[in-house]
């Protein structure tokens, strides 16, 4: 699955790119969930990854970090710091600690200052309050702003975010796609991730990756997100809202 590569704009970059995938496969028991995947990401570029469920894209963000066996290659540019945020996180809610703990835990082993967890905690939404209780007593939303912090804890160059705004409320998710998107901009973060909100990737993404049952298209969301593709891509209508304060 050859799918080409993108760019923000049109101007020439000579910097390889932040990632080049070529001819990933990945399988559990004897079932390729991905087939010979070719793509590149661009740096300071936000790759969306759609797709209907089981088409892998979660199989995707984990062979990306290395959590999966693969076969093909899978290159990030030399010094890249990824920041991950997963769909699920296998972490006991009882235990006895505090999303401040999670978070001083996470600046340690990134060598981040105790300035920076308190940045990060600003960006996300999330008060000082509310991450001195203890993850179990933190709702779904707050715990996954908890989870966005933590990835954005010691500079990372790359974020790779599986469904980062699972469980927040509406005014919640606004706020991290934002954040998101305006350290991008300003701090040319190159983002990766994985949504089921095709209105939050019209708006956000500067390329989409859809994967669905073997298959896979890369292109801008206008390119991708057209009613026909959608189709043929879900296998049934798929709609999505654009709001009229999107950028171009």
């Amino acid at each position: 699955m050859e799918v080409g590569s993108g760019s923000v704009d049109d101007s020439a970059d000579t910097r390889p790119p932040a990632l080049e995938v070529k001819d990933l496969s990945v399988g559990f028991d004897r079932t390729t969930v991905i087939e010979r995947l070719s793509f590149e990401v661009p740096h300071g570029s936000a790759l969306a990854i759609v797709g209907p469920n089981g088409a892998g894209k979660s199989v995707l963000a984990r062979a990306l970090i290395g959590a999966l066996p693969h076969a093909g290659t899978i290159e990030w540019e030399e010094g890249t710091k990824i920041g991950y945020v997963p769909q699920k996180l296998d972490i006991e809610r009882d235990l006895p600690i505090t999303g401040g703990d999670f978070l001083h835990a996470k600046a340690i082993v990134s060598r981040a200052s105790e300035a920076d967890v308190a940045t990060v905690l600003g960006l996300v939404g999330l008060k000082p309050e509310s991450a001195g209780k203890p993850i179990g007593a933190l709702s779904g939303g707050q715990f996954q702003r908890l989870l966005v912090a933590a990835a954005l804890v010691g500079h990372p160059t790359v974020l790779l975010l599986d469904e980062p705004t699972s469980g927040v409320d509406e005014p919640g998710q606004d706020t991290i796609n934002h954040t998101l998107d305006r350290l991008r901009a300003e701090r040319g973060l190159t983002i990766l991730f994985i949504s089921h909100d095709l209105s939050v990737v019209y708006q956000y993404a500067t390329n989409v990756l859809c994967l669905s049952r073997g298959h896979a298209c890369f292109g801008a969301p206008r390119t991708i997100l057209t009613p026909q593709l959608l189709q043929e891509l879900y296998g049934a209508p798929v709609a999505y809202h654009v709001h009229h304060d999107l950028r171009p």
